[in-house]
């Protein structure tokens, strides 16, 4: 821990959720990725040697660990800065007969399949941070608003994609655009696998009587295809 008030940062830092020893094994191990299955003990080990610190002990024991990784996991926001989202963004804003649209949407999307096959599923994230205000924010797959760091740095800007009413819950989406596009089967099998919860928000619950289609079935029929208002909220420094 970097910070001067180590209690002040501490105090905070137990906001965030735990979860019990199954579900961190869980999510540590989604985490680390499947090719290093069985490392977290040598991580654990690196990391209680490069930054051990007697304030922070109960982190340092393989549980406490364990445990750490699953709070980064299902509260961690994905930090980027990079300016190719802002560019597709202004892109979908801008108003193209439909001829240029296409063709245009059939560029961004060959784009991202060809950066795709080089950075996997980080695309535009160059690291994660811990956020008090965002890391309330609950999951919709309609949400409201959505983080961006339109600055390049850590700092998060919290933007509204609509109007939000005195008392309105602020939601953003912990799924990316063409994931909230799938089915309702396969967001929830996305979010259960990551996150430990499953989606009753409006969209979801306006779906309940449609079938439940695989991954497996909806990627199969993809593959067949031709294919406002801002808050600012410091990261944590921990």
């Amino acid at each position: 821990m970097q910070a001067k008030d180590k209690a002040h940062w501490q105090s905070l830092f137990s906001h965030f959720c735990s979860r019990t020893a199954n579900e961190e094994e869980e999510i540590a191990h989604k985490l680390l990725g499947e090719q290093f299955r069985g490392q977290l003990g040598l991580l654990h080990s690196l990391f209680k040697a490069a930054l051990y610190d007697d304030h922070l002990s109960r982190w340092f024991v393989l549980e406490g660990f364990r445990s750490l990784f699953a709070l980064v996991g299902t509260n961690g926001q994905g930090i980027g800065t990079s300016s190719l989202s802002q560019w597709v963004h202004a892109c979908d804003a801008l108003e193209l007969p439909d001829q240029q649209r296409e063709q245009l949407d059939s560029f961004i999307d060959q784009l991202y399949k060809d950066i795709d096959k080089e950075t996997g599923e980080f695309l535009n994230c160059e690291g994660s941070g811990l956020y008090l205000l965002q890391s309330s924010c609950n999951h919709s797959c309609i949400p409201n608003a959505e983080a961006s760091f339109p600055d390049n740095n850590f700092l998060l800007h919290l933007n509204a994609l609509s109007d939000i009413s005195p008392g309105q819950e602020i939601c953003i989406s912990y799924l990316d655009f063409c994931q909230r596009d799938r089915s309702r089967h396969s967001r929830h099998k996305i979010l259960r696998e990551n996150y430990l919860f499953v989606c009753s928000c409006s969209k979801c619950m306006s779906q309940m009587d449609e079938p439940d289609i695989t991954s497996e079935e909806e990627e199969g029929e993809a593959e067949g295809e031709t294919e406002g208002d801002e808050m600012e909220d410091e990261m944590t420094d921990v």
